[in-house]
């Protein structure tokens, strides 16, 4: 959602599991300002260092200016100690970010929902930001937005431990078919990242338009 321009486009599918050799993040790509479709291109993964990546949802205004300030923290931080940030610290000083802004009093509520996955020193991980600030690593799989519900479906039935990296991508692509199929708000296409020992990676990035057939 980050090169989006109208401040209160919502409506969101994304999808993180937890795999034996990486991690999956996804999401498709339609954001919405009630039932108009405003944009048909969102971009609602995106990378904050060159080990950990963030999908978003909510108010998009909020949602860029709260991934605009934790990449320059991390970089700040990294700078000041010589050291990378580690995936638990980088999702506890966003979910404080999270926390402060929630509770501004404005016109327009600053709702925002994060994954955030990432490789460190300890290895892989993958963080839900909740809209109230609230931290939680997630140890098998997770989604948010509106389609969310229909999400949890496919996960629950379909998700294993231990899954192959190459399989967690195949489910991805169904829970995000799915809510496509029956969330309004979440449509016109698929992102898919993994984030491995070796970095993040986009692995898929398709359009899908709707077309009438005469």
């Amino acid at each position: 959602m980050e090169n989006l321009d109208v401040k209160a486009k919502k409506g969101t599918t994304t999808i993180g599991i937890v795999c034996k050799d990486g991690i999956v993040l996804a999401s498709e790509k339609r954001a919405t300002i009630g039932s108009f479709i405003a944009d048909k291109r969102a971009e609602k993964i995106v990378l904050i260092t060159d080990k950990m990546a963030l999908t978003t949802a909510g108010t998009v205004s909020d949602a860029q200016l709260l991934v605009k300030l934790i990449r320059a923290e991390l970089k700040l931080k990294q700078v000041r100690t010589n050291h990378e940030s580690t995936v638990k610290e980088a999702a506890n000083l966003l979910g404080g970010m999270i926390y402060g802004n929630i509770r501004k009093l404005s016109l327009i509520p600053g709702i925002t929902q994060f994954l955030l996955a990432g490789v460190d020193r300890d290895g892989l991980h993958l963080y839900d930001l909740f809209v109230d600030g609230s931290v939680m690593e997630t140890k098998d799989y997770v989604s948010s937005g509106s389609g969310s519900i229909v999400v949890y479906g496919i996960l629950e039935a379909m998700y294993k431990e231990g899954l192959p990296l190459k399989e967690g991508i195949e489910l991805a692509l169904k829970g995000i078919n799915a809510a496509m199929q029956r969330d309004s708000a979440s449509g016109n296409g698929i992102v898919i990242y993994t984030i491995t020992k070796s970095g993040v990676k986009k692995v898929m990035d398709k359009d899908v338009e709707a077309t009438l057939k005469m």
